[in-house]
């Protein structure tokens, strides 16, 4: 009895201690050469910062003033993974002269988009390619799943 105590709780420590659903796994290599490689197929010339955040500024927008860390903004875009699906889009079904955008403080968003917001103008225009540790990281989230590179198209509106 004795034996069979001692083996019950060996196993619930080592089933304990092993690696669970909630770990976090480090994207950061993978999300690397996986923005490299979509720049490559799509011909684009992105700048990247220390963080490993890259953006493209298309226009630049008019101004000059940037958005600062606790900015309200207004933003139109479209985000989407590498393979083109779309996850999510500020003006859905709209003409694009008709787009007004979605308003929110820089601090309710990912980091990427607290940095990356930052290099545009009002009136700029361009892409954030972000990731998965500037973003949601290696957990799913709302159909995105874990560990993905986000890509944005970007106009910002106005700073409010």
């Amino acid at each position: 009895m004795k034996q069979l105590l001692t083996a019950l709780l060996a196993l619930t420590l080592f089933v304990s201690c092993s690696k669970d659903k909630d770990e976090v796994k480090d994207y950061t290599a993978q999300n690397e050469q996986e923005i490299k490689d979509y720049l490559a197929k799509n011909n684009l010339t992105a700048t990247r910062t220390d963080s490993g955040l890259y953006y493209i500024i298309n226009e630049p927008g008019e101004g000059e003033v940037f958005p600062d860390a606790n900015a309200n903004v207004t933003v139109v875009y479209k985000g989407y993974f590498t393979n083109g699906n779309v996850f999510d889009e500020s003006d859905k079904n709209v003409d694009e002269a008709d787009k007004k955008g979605v308003a929110f403080g820089l601090s309710q968003v990912i980091q990427g988009w607290k940095e990356g917001i930052r290099f545009f103008k009002p009136g700029g225009k361009g892409v954030l390619l972000v990731p998965a540790h500037l973003g949601y990281g290696s957990r799913d989230y709302n159909g995105i799943p874990g560990g993905s590179v986000l890509v944005f198209d970007i106009t910002l509106k106005s700073i409010n």
